[in-house]
This record gives C-alpha cells, structure tokens and sequence, in this order.
C-alpha cells in the first residue's frame, strides 16, 4: 500500500529502500528492493523507448473512435467496466478497483489478462481503465504491464489468467471453472515494438538567479531536489488531470496540497494554484524568474500538458533530476533482470550501501 505514496514521490524510493536498509540486510531486503525497482525499471524502459508513448494514445484513441461505431464493443467494455460480465472473480476486482483505487498485482495481471484473451477487448482500453482509477497509475508501468500481459513487451511472451493459479492465491476465494476463462494466450500482434533512442537529457537550470518552481503530481517531494544556489521566488502548482476518476482525483489533490505546503515552509516563499498557462506566465513575470524549474518530467500526460504550455511562458521550463533515475534508467536496456543485477552498485553509488559490490 506504499505504491501510490512512492509513484508521486510524496515519499522517494530513496528514502523508502534508506529506512528498509537500517533495520535488515540486504539479502533479507533484496525481494523488497527488487519491488520498489520495478517502477524504476519500467520508466527508465519507456524514457529509451519514447516511441511507444505516442503510439498507445494513437491507439487510445483509434479505440474510442470504434466505440462510437461499435455499440455491441461499447456495451461489453461498458460491463467489464461496472462488473457486470458474470465472471465472480473479474467482476469483483473491477468493483474493488473503482471503489478503493487499487489491486493487487495478482490481481492486476488476472484481470488484464482476462480483459484481453477471455473478453477479447481492445487492450488499450483496459489499459485506460486502470490508469483512470489506480491511485499508483503510472503511464510507463500502467502501459507497458498491459503491453507485457498482451505479448508486446517481450515478443510472443504472453500471461495467461489460470484458473488453479487463480484459486490458489485467493485462498480459494475465487475458484473459476476451466472453461470460463481462456485455454491459452495468443500473442497480440500491433505491429509497433518500440525503437530504442538515449534518454532524453534534462532541460539545464540556469546557473544562478531566481526561479518559479513548478510542483506536478510527477514528484511531490520538492524539499529533497538539488536546485544548486537558485531562489525559489515562487512555487506554482500545476493542475490534476481532471480525466481520472473521482477518487484519484481526492488523493491527488490532497496530496498536491501537502506538497504545497512543506514547499512553501521549505522555500519561504508563496504558492498558487495554476489555473492556465496564461497564469503561469504571469507568475514567472511578476517573479522576475529566469526559468520555471520542476523536477524532470517522465513521458506521460504530465509531461506532455506541461509541454504544452512552454511555448506560452516568458521563461524557459527546465528540469532537476534525481540521482536514482539518472543511475537506475540507463540499466533498463531489456529485461528487468539487467537492471536487477546493478542495484548493489547503484545503491553504492547512492550512498546507501557502503559495503555494495561494484
């Protein structure tokens, strides 16, 4: 239940895997660890396959358009959507995740395979659902899990929902009959694999002078950023994307809000609520600011709204990273398993285990 807290940074995986380190070992930590980096590696995956990004709202949005076509596919997704497919288990996990905003990964990787090879629904969809109502929803490990589950991740690499692995991890709550869900998985075939680029670099900071810092759901953690000798003469807090559902909605205003508030103590400075790009030009301008500054934007709607008001501001938008991105992102080359052997030397390198083999 960590997950939502650590997905907006309102507690950083560095400081969540620092406190884990001073009460264990690293072999009792190690599966702990490995979990708090599958994030890691999911976004540092989609930053070098940018491509991909693009393609699922495209995608997105192809399938929104057949809906309105289709009336028989907009009732069906419509049904999964409610829970209302007769199936006990899926139905009860589509019903918990609107309610609470959050699954299980079991849970996670059943219903998405269910979604795609039992209800044969447009993956892209399911994809938009989850990340419509899941407090943690992260468009790098929201888009390419259900990429995974669909056979686009790893090609012709499938998972298959099975009924005895389903009955056994419930604890017998859900015990489907064989021949409710599908036998077997058929790879999805979309044609678009990804193509490998570098990781974008991040926008520079000026060397010196004041700055707007401009707080997103992205990284919620300002008071931990490296801002080197700038003055925050102001924090301007960009809007929530008003698409997510209403509960996503609550947790991240509020915790927008918490945010704002240890800024503002951290910075000693003022904070408004940006309402329009307009606003934010505005703020740079009475700031007499150099840039707007925020924590580097990671591919998803963030970073494309805020991108999208850049060409408005009298400033420049740049970007601080963090030293665990910039040391874990590159070793998301393929598997997870490449990233998973360097994190004793990338935790080295942080400085939060000496003792780390290189």
């Amino acid at each position: 239940m960590l997950s939502p807290y650590i997905r907006h940074r309102l507690i950083t995986e560095q400081e969540v895997v620092a406190a884990v380190l001073e009460q264990h070992n690293f072999a009792a930590a190690e599966k702990f660890i490995q979990e708090v980096c599958w994030r890691t590696y999911w976004k540092g995956w989609f930053e070098q396959h940018a491509d991909l990004w693009p393609s699922y709202c495209a995608e997105l949005e192809r399938c929104r358009s057949e809906l309105q076509d289709d009336l028989g596919l907009a009732g069906l997704v419509a049904a999964a959507e409610r829970g209302d497919t007769g199936l006990t288990c899926f139905d009860a996990w589509a019903r918990e995740l609107v309610a609470t905003g959050y699954l299980h990964n079991h849970a996670r990787m059943w219903f998405a395979s269910i979604w795609i090879f039992t209800l044969k629904l447009p993956w892209a969809l399911g994809a938009d659902f989850f990340y419509r109502h899941l407090l943690d929803g992260d468009p790098a490990s929201n888009t390419l899990s259900w990429r995974w589950v669909a056979g686009l991740h790893t090609k012709g690499k499938t998972y298959l929902a099975r009924p005895d692995n389903i009955a056994h991890y419930t604890d017998a709550r859900f015990c489907p009959d064989v021949d409710e869900l599908a036998p077997f998985a058929i790879a999805l075939d979309d044609d678009v694999w990804g193509t490998r680029c570098a990781i974008r670099t991040p926008i520079p900071l000026p060397s010196s002078g004041k700055i707007v810092y401009l707080l997103t759901d992205e990284d919620l953690h300002p008071e931990s950023l490296d801002l080197g000798a700038l003055g925050v003469a102001a924090v301007a807090v960009f809007p929530i994307d008003d698409t997510r559902a209403a509960p996503v909605r609550a947790f991240k205003t509020a915790a927008l809000a918490d945010a704002a508030r240890r800024a503002a103590e951290h910075f000693a400075c003022s904070v408004e609520i940006v309402t329009s790009q307009e606003h934010l030009a505005d703020i740079a301008t009475a700031s007499k600011a150099r840039a707007v500054v925020t924590a580097m934007l990671p591919i998803g709607r963030t970073r494309d709204r805020v991108m999208s008001w850049a060409t408005a501001l009298p400033t420049p938008i740049a970007e601080t990273q963090r030293a665990w991105d910039a040391f874990f992102w590159p070793h998301a080359k393929a598997g997870f398993f490449g990233l998973k052997d360097k994190i004793p030397a990338v935790l080295s390198k942080l400085d939060l285990w000496p003792k780390a083999v290189p």
